[in-house]
């Protein structure tokens, strides 16, 4: 028999004020942090909304289900850019620092904290250009916008009706836009900073070769095949919707490309600058812009070109290590290798195996479903050889990877270019960092040197799981890699110091490349495009220094998986704050 003793409530009163005495600086402590992390939560949601709803293309891509957001009557016509939008996006992210700085950083919880962090250095990158607008280019014969239209169309998923009936609205919206994409060129042709005649070539052939047979235009295809999908829509209406998609097709989006190529080859010979940013006043400012907002790098060129010369030393002289060790005769191109390890396995399959060996170095993948496709013949000459079209945030599928037959690509290249987009590259770290539940403005946020960066750090593994003699995969990653870093010299080279297509050409003989023809290709490609390699290579590179930097102090107890795990849980950001979240991790 238990005997229950009835306290007094003046015994209570007394004993409850004590305790909240006690207890009163902690209480202040946790209330204060749990109301400044909600505020923050809904200042960071309402970013999401405002930002994702601003576009109906990224919103299609970003959420399966915007109802469910309670997101509705957004406007599906892309609209034209101009030099005031880029003014009035300063102010915004200057109001949003306003904002953001209100927070007390001791008052967030470690994941608000980071999230606050990453956009406080974003945000402020974002605002310091000044007088820079018409550096900014929608155009290129690969990445620009022209190309990248026509496969976002052909992957855009048709859910329900409204979803036929948003994208009917984009298609129909082409011309306008394209309309204001040539009044922009225009003002940057008169403002001295307009595209070279080679590089309005490049875009001209890619646009004739989209349209050069409309009746069959490989969208007229792809239409069809994912209406009929739509089970709820009867077979009479879907072909009403077939006809009018035909009609859009033929009468204003086709003819939006036909007026570009006229409007472009009009302005062929205004392009009075030949060579990249660093040739017009104040384009190396804007290059210095581009390698923070773009490719997350923020120490500076000179630094970037000096570990960058680091990197080729270190390179050749572990190839001519490894050369010395293989058979008498084994070269770069004639080596007697043993068989790949994967051979006849289809794209698929592939997938499957990289999946599985991930394992070895890197936290296993969440589960996912994906898919190879390939790129469709008309745009093959024009496109990368591969890439991975990321699936909306509330569903994280379809998780499609393209594959462009026209690169030609061999065994080796292909599994390491899956190994690139699919595991453990783009495809298993978009779905490891959403398994971590980020906040959903940190997905709509561009971090191209992390993304591309981890995808071409993994591709160093992927040639060692390909081959059974460790030392041949070794080389085979070395060689690739100075292609890389030689590539991603000559971007600085020729957008920072202004190098000429001569001293270009220059460099490259001395490195041993001496066919003129090879020296225009690639001069032409980065001109096009500055920047890009800096995303893959130097980006590969924060991520083999900072492992190489946790391994030196952490000596025994340092495990891989363990890296890996805390770089993708960090997820997507610069790379300072990238590197001093690990460090913080594991050698604090």
């Amino acid at each position: 028999m238990k005997i229950h003793h009835r306290i007094s409530k003046h015994h209570l009163k007394i004993a409850t004020v004590f305790l909240f005495l006690l207890l009163l600086p902690f209480l202040i402590k946790f209330t204060g942090r749990s109301v400044t992390d909600l505020l923050f939560q809904r200042f960071l949601d309402q970013l999401f909304l405002e930002d994702v709803s601003s576009n109906g293309l990224n919103l299609h891509y970003t959420l399966a289900d915007p109802e469910a957001l309670e997101i509705r009557n957004v406007p599906f016509a892309l609209k034209a850019w101009s030099p005031d939008d880029q003014k009035k996006r300063k102010e915004l992210y200057a109001g949003r620092l306003d904002r953001l700085k209100r927070f007390p950083p001791a008052l967030l919880s470690e994941k608000n904290l980071l999230t606050r962090d990453i956009l406080l250095l974003s945000w402020n990158t974002e605002c310091s250009p000044e007088n820079q607008e018409y550096f900014h280019e929608f155009l290129s014969p690969s990445l620009g916008i022209q190309a990248q239209l026509p496969v976002l169309l052909a992957e855009y998923t048709f859910r329900q009706e409204q979803d036929v009936k948003d994208y009917l609205q984009l298609l129909s919206s082409v011309d306008t836009y394209f309309h204001g994409i040539l009044d922009f060129e225009q003002e940057k042709a008169r403002q001295g900073i307009f595209l070279p005649d080679t590089t309005i070539e490049r875009i001209l052939s890619q646009c004739r070769d989209f349209i050069q047979d409309p009746e069959n235009n490989y969208l007229l295809t792809v239409f069809q095949e994912k209406i009929s999908s739509l089970k709820d829509i009867p077979p009479s209406k879907q072909a009403t919707y077939g006809r009018l998609h035909k009609k859009i097709l033929l009468e204003q989006f086709l003819p939006a490309y036909e007026h570009l190529i006229h409007g472009l080859y009009q302005q062929k010979g205004r392009g009075k600058i030949q060579g990249g940013l660093g040739s017009y006043p104040g384009g190396k400012e804007y290059y210095t812009y581009l390698l923070k907002s773009s490719c997350g790098l923020y120490e500076s060129v000179e630094e970037i070109q000096q570990r960058l010369l680091t990197q080729m030393e270190d390179d050749l002289e572990e190839s001519q290590d490894l050369l010395k060790k293989m058979p008498e005769g084994t070269s770069s191109e004639n080596q007697p290798a043993p068989p790949f390890r994967f051979s006849g396995k289809t794209p698929e399959e592939t997938l499957a195996i990289l999946r599985q060996l991930l394992e070895k170095d890197f936290p296993p993948a969440p589960p996912a479903s994906y898919h190879v496709k390939y790129v469709p013949e008309a745009l093959e000459p024009h496109l990368s050889p591969a890439f991975y079209l990321t699936p909306p945030i509330d569903t994280l599928q379809p998780n499609d990877i393209y594959i462009n037959r026209f690169a030609g690509m061999d065994e080796l290249s292909l599994f390491t270019t899956l190994a690139h987009e699919g595991f453990p590259g783009h495809l298993y770290q978009t779905i490891t960092f959403a398994s971590t539940d980020p906040p959903r403005l940190r997905h709509l946020l561009s971090m191209g040197g992390y993304v591309e960066g981890w995808a071409t750090y993994v591709e160093s593994y992927a040639h060692q799981y390909a081959r059974t003699d460790p030392a041949l995969g070794r080389l085979e990653w070395l060689e690739h890699s100075l292609n890389l870093c030689v590539l991603s010299f000559l971007d600085t080279a020729i957008h920072y110091d202004g190098w000429t297509r001569e001293q270009t050409g220059q460099f490259l003989s001395s490195l041993g490349i001496t066919d003129p023809s090879s020296w225009e290709e690639i001069y032409q490609i980065i001109l096009e495009d500055p920047a890009n390699y800096l995303k893959y290579y130097m980006g590969y590179l924060h991520f083999a220094d900072l492992r190489e930097e946790c391994q030196q102090k952490l000596g025994d107890r340092f495990q891989l998986i363990d890296f890996h795990r805390k770089v993708l849980e960090i997820g997507p950001c610069p790379f300072p704050i990238l590197e001093r979240e690990v460090l913080k991790s594991f050698v604090s």
